[in-house]
């Protein structure tokens, strides 16, 4: 009998695609459609603010960089009107061009102050879980006095310790962004400090060990990207908190004052009644900015958090 010959099997050679971390969490984000709306919102609000006044000059023809400062006595708290779209203020000054620059300076404080708070909780955290010991105890026992005191009251105190020493409205916004940076990192320090300590006696960094790097090497180049998605997330919800907190402070007369406008302290036409029931463009149009900022910011924060550490998921 002839055997038959089995049939040869097709070889197809296909190279898999091998995807890196983040294009996998950008995979993953993008399933997340709430995330994606807060993304698109989030891109919407900062062309609104930073590149809206460009088209709006073009349209209007006036300036908008000088009609945000510009008074016009005689047509204070007008209308709106096609000239003024959202009216004026009680100095006439046009309140979308106000709501424009404004935004600029309220991004500018979230994304500044959470730089700073990255920054100084990393470098602290990373510290106090790699080298442990005395270290360890004298960086926690200050984040442990710092947490005591009540975040906002403390904030009120500095901002009117502020106002007492005359500082000038136009370098009392970076003032403001230093203060809501400096006072934030205790949080982001003890979580990056939790994660370096179980970290650290991976059998990577015994490897590390085994090699003889620096220990500048280890903490910066070997543990500080295993901990990057926890502080990306956590930098992510802090930008709509210090948009709030610098809200509050703004509002309060404490934190930016006039004529720099923020959307804190254009929402201050709500403390005249009048104004809050006859005038709603004084204040409703900062007011919804405020709220699609903050609520566009956690919506992406959550997806971040789900998209970069999938254990997280239910």
């Amino acid at each position: 009998m002839i055997k038959k010959e089995p049939k040869a099997k097709e070889v197809v050679n296909k190279k898999e695609k091998i995807e890196s971390p983040w294009s996998l969490a950008w995979r993953n984000l993008r399933k997340n459609k709430l995330a994606m709306a807060g993304l698109y919102i989030l891109l919407a609000l900062i062309i609104f603010s930073y590149i809206g006044p460009w088209i709006d000059e073009l349209i209007r023809g006036g300036g908008t960089t000088m009609l945000w400062e510009k008074s016009d006595l005689l047509n204070a708290l007008a209308d709106p009107t096609a000239q003024h779209p959202l009216g004026t203020d009680n100095l006439g000054r046009d309140v979308l061009a106000r709501l424009m620059y404004g935004g600029r300076i309220s991004l500018a404080v979230g994304v500044v102050a959470v730089s700073i708070e990255v920054i100084i909780g990393t470098a602290l955290g990373i510290m106090a879980g790699y080298y442990g010991g005395i270290i360890d105890s004298l960086i926690m026992r200050f984040v442990d006095i710092l947490l005591c005191f009540p975040f906002l009251p403390l904030l009120i105190m500095i901002g009117a310790v502020m106002m007492d020493m005359g500082i000038n409205p136009k370098y009392k916004i970076y003032v403001v962004m230093i203060v809501i940076g400096v006072l934030s990192w205790p949080s982001l320090a003890r979580l990056v400090r939790g994660q370096i300590l179980s970290l650290r006696e991976q059998e990577f960094m015994q490897a590390a060990e085994a090699l003889g790097l620096k220990d500048r090497r280890k903490m910066f180049v070997h543990l500080l990207p295993n901990t990057l998605a926890s502080i990306i997330v956590t930098a992510t919800l802090g930008i709509g908190s210090a948009i709030l907190t610098e809200s509050a402070l703004s509002f309060l007369g404490l934190g930016v004052t006039p004529p720099t406008p923020t959307w804190g302290n254009m929402i201050q036409a709500a403390q005249d009644s009048y104004a809050l029931q006859f005038q709603p463009w004084l204040w409703m149009p900062p007011g919804i900015c405020i709220f699609l900022t903050v609520m566009a910011i956690n919506l992406f924060g959550d997806g971040l958090r789900d998209a970069l550490d999938p254990k997280l998921k239910v």
